[in-house]
């Protein structure tokens, strides 16, 4: 009990800790090197050889260096409580995985560096928090995905963002519009192939935009173009000029980019790919005059179309021209159709009406457009009530045709299907008089045109056709020289739309352009069938029915043999020998023994014995009062 008030007088003397006093800093991750004495405080780790980040960290440190390490994911604890971290680095890892809030609370961080990692994909909670960042490297990553609100906690404060050397076939285009204060964009090497028109008329600040090594074939004008020169060499460049690079694209030389050639720029290392007669040569070598466009040509429409209420059609429309039109559709009462709960639009020009209704009959408009100028055709749809059930056995056939069924005949001449031809011709839209189907058949049609004469410096001419049932476009290159010319491989009772193209040099401008000489609409013949010839069903189960009645009737004839057998042979198996019947002979042994011997007796079932030669001479039986030879 003495002690006691010892320690309560010793207890006043000890120091007092002020709770103003700093809190005694983390020791140093190992392999580190960290920078406490003065502020602000680093913690220093690059290739440390680390497989994940050091829980030991000092929270208050505002840089954190863990590049060429060997990191392979970012937890949510890993960086907690580490608000005065301004500059973070984690580049040229092994990261594939980084938690949802991982830098939740990293609010005064200004750069972060995650380049040269693996990561795949950038949801929306990934960044979250960032409230403050202006620099972000996303660069050497294989990120496939952006989603549209990963940015959105730092998208008034980026001022640099990286997203060269991935995989990104789409972006966030309405995300990426919203970073006001964004001086370098680089979206180089990457697998973009289309840009929408005005993506970036909202970056005021932008400086430097490189979309260098993509897929682009087109950019399409921008009001930011516009309004800023287009220097590619930063060197000397004014302040407000932007930097634009976009070479490496397999760029379509044509009209849409003539807005670009137009503008000043002082080096020639784009180069377009296409169209042929300028692949391969600079783009800023090419002339203005050279930037051309093809109007549009409709090569290919569905005939008129009769379907039952309530039963899905569907309208196709295909165009030709440079650059590829663009198809959309007019219904019968005026109205722009597309996707809805009653009908889809597809790209490649084919409307489909899922349930159609009597109000949807009448002519629909198919309208082909593009930067040189627009084409359209009609299509009629009639919506009646459902057809009349049809007889699956039909016994109805064609009647025979002299000669070779695949012979091209005129169309007048045609005797197999001439009231349909005659009611189908009548529906059919009007043809142009300069391109004719003067003679066809079941596979083969005979296409003839006028001379062109008008038309100087003709090199060739091109037919393109198309059947109704499928949408596949096909191509003939003929000779300048040539006014016919022969269809084959043609599928038999189809209808075919046809169109013969003139291609020539233009004199003007020293290029290859095409004109239509005209279009035409033909059917080719239905595959005739003999008449009396059996359905396939029919035959088959003839077939199998005769084969069925062979094998029963060999089996009752096998059946009947082996009875008429068994008779024969007094009821014992063929193969059993029967009782042999009594002979009259008597047989004696050599060695002189006289008299007549009995009858032998009945046979025994046979023994196996041992084989004994016995010569007997045998001679037919004689009454015994008969005396006997010598």
């Amino acid at each position: 009990m003495a002690v006691l008030p010892l320690l309560l007088c010793l207890l006043p003397l000890a120091p007092a800790s002020s709770p103003s006093q700093p809190a005694a800093p983390s020791p140093c991750p190992r392999r580190c090197r960290c920078q406490t004495q003065s502020l602000p405080l680093s913690v220093l780790c690059p290739g440390a050889g680390l497989l994940f980040v050091p829980p030991s960290l000092d929270r208050r440190a505002a840089e954190l260096r863990l590049a060429d390490n060997f990191i392979a994911a970012v937890r949510r604890r890993d960086l907690a409580n580490m608000t005065g971290l301004l500059h973070l680095s984690l580049s040229r890892n092994t990261i594939r995985h980084v938690a949802a809030g991982a830098f939740a609370d990293l609010r005064a961080l200004r750069a972060l560096h995650l380049d040269g990692n693996r990561l795949t994909s950038l949801g929306e909670g990934q960044l979250r928090g960032l409230v403050n960042l202006r620099h972000l490297i996303l660069s050497n990553n294989q990120l496939a995905a952006l989603a549209a609100g990963a940015l959105d906690d730092c998208a008034e404060t980026l001022e640099d963002l990286d997203l060269s050397y991935n995989n990104l076939e789409q972006l966030p285009w309405e995300a990426l519009g919203r970073l006001g204060n964004v001086n370098t964009l680089g979206l180089d090497h990457n697998l973009l192939a289309s840009v929408p028109a005005g993506a970036f008329s909202r970056l005021h600040k932008l400086a430097r935009l490189d979309m260098t090594s993509n897929r682009l074939t087109t950019i399409p004008p921008d009001p930011l173009f516009s309004r800023l020169p287009l220097l590619a060499r930063p060197r000397g460049s004014p302040a407000s000029a932007l930097v634009l690079a976009f070479g490496g694209n397999p760029l379509h030389c044509n009209c849409e980019l003539v807005w670009l050639r137009r503008l000043a720029r002082e080096d020639d290392l784009e180069a377009c790919a296409s169209p042929p007669a300028l692949g391969g040569r600079y783009f800023w070598a090419v002339g203005e005059e050279e930037f051309v466009c093809e109007p549009p040509v409709v090569t290919h429409r569905s005939p008129p179309l009769a379907v039952p209420a309530g039963r899905p059609a569907a309208l196709r429309c295909r165009a030709v021209g440079d650059p590829e039109p663009r198809v959309r559709w007019v219904s019968p009462q005026g109205r722009l159709v597309g996707n809805s709960s009653r009908a889809r639009a597809f790209p490649n020009g084919t409307l489909e009406l899922l349930v159609t209704e009597p109000g949807d009959g009448g002519i629909f408009t198919c309208i082909a457009a593009n930067a040189a100028g627009e084409a359209t055709a009609a299509v009629e749809l009639t919506v009646g009530p459902p057809p009349p059930p049809q007889l699956a056995n039909s016994t109805s056939c064609d009647p025979p045709r002299d000669g070779d069924p695949d012979a091209l005949t005129p169309p007048s001449a045609a005797s197999a299907s001439a009231s349909a031809s005659a009611k189908a011709a009548d529906t059919a839209p009007p043809t142009d008089r300069g391109v004719q189907v003067t003679e066809h058949g079941a596979t083969a049609a005979l296409v003839q045109w006028p001379d062109q004469r008008p038309i100087p410096g003709i090199r060739m001419y091109q037919i393109q056709y198309n059947s109704s049932a499928d949408d596949i476009l096909v191509y003939r290159m003929i000779p300048a020289d040539s006014r016919s010319f022969l269809l084959s491989d043609l599928a038999s009772g189809r209808t075919y739309d046809l169109c013969v193209l003139a291609v020539y040099e233009d004199g003007a401008t020293g290029l290859t352009a095409t004109r239509p000489v005209g279009c035409s609409r033909f059917s080719t013949e239905p595959a005739l069938r003999p008449c009396g010839a059996p359905h396939a069903p029919f035959l088959g189960g003839t077939m199998i029915i005769a084969l069925g009645g062979v094998i029963v009737a060999s089996v009752l004839v096998f059946i009947f043999v082996l009875l008429m057998r068994y008779k024969v042979h007094g009821g014992q198996p063929p193969g059993k020998a029967k009782a042999p019947a009594p002979v009259s002979s008597v047989c004696s042994q050599t060695n002189g023994a006289l008299g007549p011997t009995p009858a032998p007796p009945a046979p025994e079932p046979a023994v196996p014995r041992a084989h004994t030669v016995v010569q007997l001479d045998c001679e037919p039986w004689r009454p015994s009062h008969e005396p006997m030879g010598p």
